[in-house]
């Protein structure tokens, strides 16, 4: 199995820590962003699942694996004949990039029946000129593995993939960074910032605060806000990931992941199936008995992992715990924020300092199917961590402002103040699911947080009922 799991930044974090703790970190001038994801090779593109939601990988044997209808049928998209995201602007930023992006999208879209996208555009934000395709990086997979390159090449597959196909109406950007360090996705972001006014903004990567609260690089901090002020006073809307790596990334202090604890980006947690069957042998459901499989409620008579009839079509959505795999050494990040107070949007919810947002199926076993050739043939790869959450809000905001220019509304842009209101709301149990069991405690940390009732920093407000909350995302 191969795992990213921030190890450039924690690699750098240990030659920078005193024995008795945490000690200033003076040498740090410039930071580097790691991609939020989670994947296992799952075989060839030909590689067949054994019947969704029963993937067999060489190298853990059975696992649960979704594709997109799946997810869709699970957290209930509205069908695409009401709405697909058309007239909308979806941006993804990553580092990098990848070289066979365009034909790992056109082979995605034509295994899960996904329409091709309006337009897709990759945009060389950093570089001297933006729109030249030709002056984009591309993924060196053997280049600097304090960049981790590899990583951000199966990062630009999952966003571009599942971003689209959440909302295949929409034209998607792939904002290019030249490399993952914190001041070239800035500039990236900056460039498409002013290209696309009134987009949507999917960052699945970050960097663990403690990096940026001790004589790290304040000046890219600021340059980032200045982002987000700019975009959200144009009718952006920024995402982010949360992290994969618990409430304390390791270091023993709870803390949130830079730039989803920013004031205006909407930073996503992660969850898993509850109950979280392994689903490792076929297992029966009996006639008109309800049956749960992780996040997929399904009707029997069928036998689950079985490609052929009696197999278990998903009718709705089973349920959800916080994400928290110790086997893959991976947890969802959510936590009070270092750098940042309590905005006025969380205000009432007993927090000390900035908390999370939302969540959204992360898990491995249980992650999405996704496409990926740069490797030198196109390959299918199971891939979990909070980056899979990004890119499909990103999509349920798209979808959210095509029915708002259907009523002659502007983009929703600032995000938390909406999502807030209908938590306050008699509209939250309709438009949300509430997360209230597991924890965001990684394998061997002593710091960890409990979900609960209503609002809490491992899941934040819940994973959307996306049918439902369009419509309150519409109307505000």
């Amino acid at each position: 199995m191969k795992k990213i799991l921030a190890i450039s930044t924690l690699a750098i974090a240990a030659l920078m820590l005193t024995p008795m703790g945490i000690g200033p970190v003076t040498s740090l001038f410039n930071f580097n962003y790691t991609p939020s994801l989670q994947y296992v090779q799952l075989g060839p593109l030909t590689t067949l699942p054994q019947g969704i939601p029963l993937c067999k990988s060489a190298s853990l044997g059975n696992i649960v694996c979704y594709t997109p209808s799946f997810i869709k049928k699970a957290y209930s998209y509205p069908s695409t004949a009401t709405l697909d995201g058309a007239g909308q602007t979806i941006v993804i930023v990553d580092a990098f990039g990848s070289p066979t992006i365009a034909s790992d999208l056109a082979l995605f879209d034509a295994r899960f029946g996904v329409p091709a996208p309006t337009s897709f555009t990759i945009f060389c934000g950093d570089s001297p000129t933006p729109l030249d395709i030709s002056t984009c990086p591309t993924v060196n997979i053997s280049g600097n593995p304090l960049h981790g390159e590899e990583g951000w090449g199966i990062e630009t597959s999952l966003d571009v993939e599942y971003a689209h196909a959440m909302a295949p109406g929409a034209n998607i950007v792939l904002d290019v960074a030249s490399t993952s360090s914190g001041n070239a996705l800035n500039n990236a972001e900056t460039a498409a910032i002013a290209a696309y006014p009134g987009a949507v903004f999917s960052q699945s990567f970050g960097i663990p605060e403690i990096f940026l609260t001790h004589n790290g690089n304040p000046g890219q901090v600021s340059q980032a806000q200045k982002n987000y002020v700019t975009g959200v006073a144009q009718g952006d809307t920024f995402l982010a990931s949360a992290g994969d790596t618990g409430a304390d990334f390791g270091f023993g202090v709870a803390m949130a992941n830079f730039p989803g604890s920013d004031l205006h980006n909407t930073a996503v947690t992660g969850t898993q199936g509850l109950p979280y069957n392994a689903t490792g042998t076929l297992q029966p459901c009996g006639t008109s008995q309800l049956c749960t499989s992780g996040l997929s409620v399904f009707t029997g008579p069928c036998m689950l992992g079985r490609l052929t009839p009696p197999n278990c079509t998903p009718v709705g959505y089973g349920g959800e715990q916080v994400w928290n795999e110790p086997s893959f050494g991976a947890a969802t990040g959510g936590a009070p924020s270092l750098l940042f107070g309590v905005p006025s949007y969380q205000s009432g919810l007993s927090l000390t300092a900035r908390g999370p947002d939302v969540a959204y199926n992360a898990a491995i076993n249980g992650g999405v199917l996704v496409i990926y050739g740069g490797l030198g043939v196109p390959l299918t790869f199971i891939v979990g961590g909070t980056s899979a959450g990004s890119p499909q809000w990103a999509g349920i905001i798209a979808l959210a402002n095509q029915a708002r220019a259907n009523l002659n509304k502007g983009t929703i842009g600032d995000l938390n103040p909406v999502l807030y209101g209908i938590y306050h709301s008699a509209r939250y149990a309709a438009d949300f699911h509430d997360i209230t069991v597991g924890n965001d405690q990684l394998v061997g940390s002593p710091v960890g947080f409990s979900a609960g009732a209503g609002y809490d920093v491992a899941s934040g407000i819940g994973s959307p009922v996306v049918n439902q909350l369009i419509v309150d995302l519409a109307a505000a």
